[in-house]
């Protein structure tokens, strides 16, 4: 009989692990696809994808945390890439995002010519304000100015030799006041709703460069909002004491935009925040998860690490101390006490075109989960 039960938990364990990895694997299987374009500043994917989210709340029972719907507007400029992206270095085509990756803040180029060796990797032509880089990575990020310059980064495998010769056509377009939204819910607490519990994360990621090209970014942070999204429906079925809140920030790879206009424009008093657990880069986890702001919480630090120890999830948790490197920082800075945790190990796609979902373990996802739950318990106990 002893045998049986425990085969009949291990299949109920199993089964809890394939709903949860399911869960979170069709989020970033979705959030990653083309129609969502990179959700990004060309082809409307911001907006679809905050939409997407804002249904997913409605869905599952959440209330705005506005009280009105779900989304807090704001604005800001910024430098895209809607039209022709095409580069041809020594005769031979490249292909976008792959070979090479125009600088964010390049202005457009329509010209062909010869290039002048500058030093070991950087190559200009003068007439065209164009300048040539040879890397080892490529690596893109969003800009809010367009320069009087361009600058490409090539893959330098993707060549042979050095560049001589170029001919190029790319088009930008700097958007101003370019339409951004925060997508917020909350379930109330039964208890002290008054006290807020905010799990939080950021859905935007650097949309398209060109019409063929888009960076999928399903590390960066389709796996945080898989994460955000399967505890949202976790918690609208089974409310706590303490109201737990949830924001998805736009605008974060544009240098924190979502998370600064919230703390600036609050949707609820900042200190009615008991705790805020961001989440960023949560797809792999090999090698555990780093936490920022442990050294500044180290309370709620020692808390973590018993809940891991208890339930044995994930292999280590590292201590950070304060950092400017994602969405809870303007929080902290406001008195909010925060988290900040990422993955670590596993693939190293960052930035680029290879950041797909079919690539992207989500091996950790049912204990980052977990950890989440019995943190929160604790935390909301403990007082």
């Amino acid at each position: 009989m002893k045998k049986l039960i425990l085969v009949f938990l291990s299949i109920i364990s199993f089964n809890a692990h394939a709903q949860e990895l399911s869960f979170g694997r069709k989020i970033v299987d979705t959030l990653t696809s083309p129609y969502f374009w990179g959700r990004g500043y060309t082809n409307d994917g911001m907006k679809k994808a905050a939409g997407f989210i804002a249904m997913q709340f409605k869905d599952y029972g959440l209330q705005p945390l506005s009280g009105k719907d779900y989304f807090q507007k704001f604005s800001y400029d910024v430098n895209t890439f809607p039209g022709k992206m095409e580069l041809s270095i020594n005769g031979k085509t490249l292909l976008p995002g792959k070979d090479f990756i125009v600088s964010p803040d390049a202005k457009g180029v329509k010209g062909k010519g010869e290039l002048e060796q500058a030093d070991s990797i950087q190559f200009i032509n003068r007439k065209n304000a164009l300048l040539v880089r040879l890397q080892d990575k490529l690596t893109w990020s969003v800009a809010d100015i367009a320069s009087d310059y361009t600058m490409i980064d090539i893959d330098k495998k993707s060549i042979s030799g050095l560049p001589k010769e170029f001919s190029v056509n790319i088009e930008n377009k700097l958007v101003e006041d370019f339409n951004a939204s925060n997508v917020c819910a909350i379930v109330k607490g039964t208890a002290k709703p008054d006290s807020i519990i905010f799990i939080t994360a950021h859905y935007d990621h650097l949309g398209g460069m060109g019409k063929d090209t888009y960076f999928p970014g399903a590390n960066d942070n389709a796996s945080g909002i898989s994460l955000l999204l399967n505890l949202a429906h976790y918690y609208a079925k089974n409310p706590q004491p303490y109201s737990i809140g949830f924001i998805c920030f736009a605008g974060e790879e544009a240098g924190l935009r979502g998370s600064k206009y919230f703390t600036e424009h609050p949707l609820v008093p900042l200190n009615n925040i008991r705790f805020l657990i961001n989440t960023d880069l949560a797809g792999t986890g090999e090698e555990g998860i780093t936490i920022v702001n442990a050294t500044e919480f180290p309370k709620e630090f020692a808390i973590m690490n018993e809940v891991n120890d208890r339930y044995k999830l994930l292999t280590k948790i590292y201590p950070r101390g304060k950092a400017a490197n994602s969405d809870h920082y303007f929080f902290t800075e406001k008195g909010v006490p925060a988290f900040f945790f990422y993955t670590m190990g596993g693939i190293k796609a960052y930035h680029d075109v290879f950041d797909k979902s079919a690539t992207l373990p989500l091996n950790e996802h049912e204990d980052l989960f977990k950890l989440i739950v019995q943190f929160n318990q604790r935390l909301m106990k403990s007082e």
